[in-house]
């Protein structure tokens, strides 16, 4: 084969994202990466500022590969429409995906969509077992989000201990959400007796 050719098949074969049409080509995210991005909700908006390069190898990654964290970014992408066509129903598809998978981020987000009534029908009930099993893996706005919903008398008294834990447990540096964290225990400490909160206050300290 003469050496144009082999150079000409060898650039089909190169993955689109490898290709730096404009400028470098964007290297494919890492878990660390989205990690971070998840929890400053900053996903998207990465995606978008890298010029949607990476839209192939993340489709192939939810698809294919059923990484947890990519299908969860998949999915917020098709329900949103950013860098692909939007499609509300399998972008739920794939957080649910996520979701069964452990994902917190994708816990927390559709228990926030039941709660709010936000793409998926409002559903308080339904928001909850979403947001507990979130906040059991710590993620800090599932767990504010379950105490307020609680204080607002949604889901069970047997779920105030756990709120209550999970909030006393919680450590931020954000002196903002701090002081609602306090502000939902002392809420909580309305609804509880004296002895469960001293015993959820007993239980954080073995963590």
């Amino acid at each position: 084969m003469k050496p144009w050719l082999i150079m000409f098949a060898t650039w089909l074969a190169t993955p689109v994202h490898a290709i730096a049409i404009i400028g470098e080509a964007v290297p494919v995210y890492t878990e660390e990466q989205l990690s971070a991005w998840f929890a400053t909700n900053h996903h998207l908006r990465q995606v978008k500022a890298d010029d949607c390069q990476l839209v192939q190898d993340i489709q192939a990654r939810a698809e294919q590969i059923e990484s947890p964290t990519y299908q969860f970014l998949y999915g917020d992408m098709l329900a949103w429409g950013v860098c692909v066509p939007k499609d509300v129903e399998q972008g739920v598809y794939y957080m649910r995906a996520a979701a069964q998978q452990g994902v917190p981020v994708a816990l927390e987000q559709l228990g926030r969509y039941y709660a709010q009534g936000v793409i998926l029908q409002q559903d308080k009930e339904r928001a909850i077992p979403y947001l507990r099993e979130a906040a059991a893996l710590g993620n800090i706005r599932a767990r504010i989000q379950l105490a307020q919903l609680l204080i607002a008398d949604n889901g069970s008294p047997l779920d105030y201990e756990d709120a209550y834990r999970w909030l006393y447990q919680t450590v931020t540096t954000n002196k903002s959400q701090h002081q609602q964290i306090r502000r939902l225990r002392q809420q909580l400490e309305q609804k509880m007796p004296a002895n469960i909160i001293a015993r959820a206050k007993r239980r954080s300290s073995f963590w």
